[in-house]
């Protein structure tokens, strides 16, 4: 009898096991098919973006009565989590112009904080924003900061976030709208080519309350909730009110 509830019980917890590897191997596809999808549509969009106007987000606006402004106007063609885990998996969005050039489409704080540029920074800047206390459920205590970058031309000889921001600002107070500066193709190097757009993040706090490395996903929020945001059944990212 011990023998065959031993065999009946390993044959439960195989059977439980390889659900659960099933379950796991269907979310990464799933994952993984939405982000080909969204980013196969970069150069469709780019190219001529009038034919998409459905899959636009518009910059300066607010998504029904979500915390955060859309920080730019454009198709969000890669969303936080995008990639295949532990390979890659993207820290926050990138909103792909609708504009035909750089330095166009402008980019607004999405939150009333503080703005920091560091001296080596040509194409970012950082908000902290002390006095969020929206979305308890997702950001509890924690103080939060968002994130802009490519705001520089492809080759990163010509800045594009604004004058009121030059090399070494540190903790200027800005409201939401503010314009930071606009779209451009800079991709940290000059021989990487790529398309003009606004990558946000938004970047968690270590102990000391200062920015963690945004690179890193487990540094960052899904930034979804904090615009309002939701997926179409196509992958299209959207106005959850749309």
């Amino acid at each position: 009898m011990l023998k065959i509830l031993r065999s009946k019980w390993l044959r439960w917890t195989l059977l439980v096991g390889l659900l659960a590897v099933a379950a796991v191997f269907s979310y990464i596809s799933l994952a993984s098919r939405n982000f080909r999808t969204r980013v196969s549509r970069i150069g469709p969009f780019m190219s001529n973006p009038a034919d998409y106007d459905d899959w636009v987000l518009i910059g300066g606006e607010r998504c029904g009565n979500a915390p955060f402004l859309i920080p730019s106007s454009g198709y969000l063609g890669v969303a936080w989590n995008d990639g295949v885990a532990p390979l890659y998996q993207h820290t926050g969005f990138d909103f792909f112009s609708p504009d035909g050039a750089d330095n166009v489409t402008p980019i607004y704080a999405v939150y009333d904080g503080f703005l920091t540029r560091e001296d080596h920074w040509r194409s970012a800047v950082i908000i902290r924003h002390p006095d969020f206390d929206e979305l308890p459920a997702i950001v509890g205590d924690e103080k939060i900061w968002t994130y802009y970058t490519h705001m520089a031309s492809q080759d990163g000889t010509e800045s594009f976030i604004s004058e009121e921001f030059p090399r070494g600002t540190r903790e200027k107070f800005v409201e939401a709208g503010t314009l930071l500066g606009y779209q451009g193709s800079w991709a940290g190097t000059a021989e990487r080519d790529m398309s003009r757009h606004l990558h946000l993040s938004i970047v968690k706090s270590d102990n000391n309350g200062a920015y963690l490395n945004e690179t890193e996903i487990a540094n960052t929020f899904d930034p979804t909730p904090f615009f309002g945001l939701t997926m179409r059944d196509d992958g299209i990212i959207q106005c959850l009110e749309s």
